[in-house]
């Protein structure tokens, strides 16, 4: 082999180390920090959905109980918001 290509396999060798010693890459070598891992993943997104959603959901109720204008979407928004202040 020529001196080039010495110098290519000990650059891929550095880099191989390199990523092996990353994070994500010794978070999946092992199985218990996968699974912990997946675990504080998985409380992010459902508390992420639950905070959305809520967000979502109270913006929409507002919007809806504000039109006056047309007279059903008024009453069944007014309707929701007293069983929402009822149940707290």
């Amino acid at each position: 082999m020529d001196g080039e290509t010495n110098q290519e396999i000990v650059a891929l060798r550095e880099e191989l180390e390199r990523l092996n010693g990353h994070r994500l890459i010794r978070i999946y070598n092992n199985w218990m920090r996968l699974l912990w891992f997946q675990f504080l993943r998985g409380l992010a997104f459902g508390l992420g959905s639950v905070v959305g959603a809520t967000a979502l959901v109270s913006v929409v109720v507002y919007v809806l109980s504000s039109v006056n204008f047309i007279p059903v979407l008024g009453v069944w928004a007014s309707e929701i918001i007293e069983v929402i202040e009822g149940t707290q």
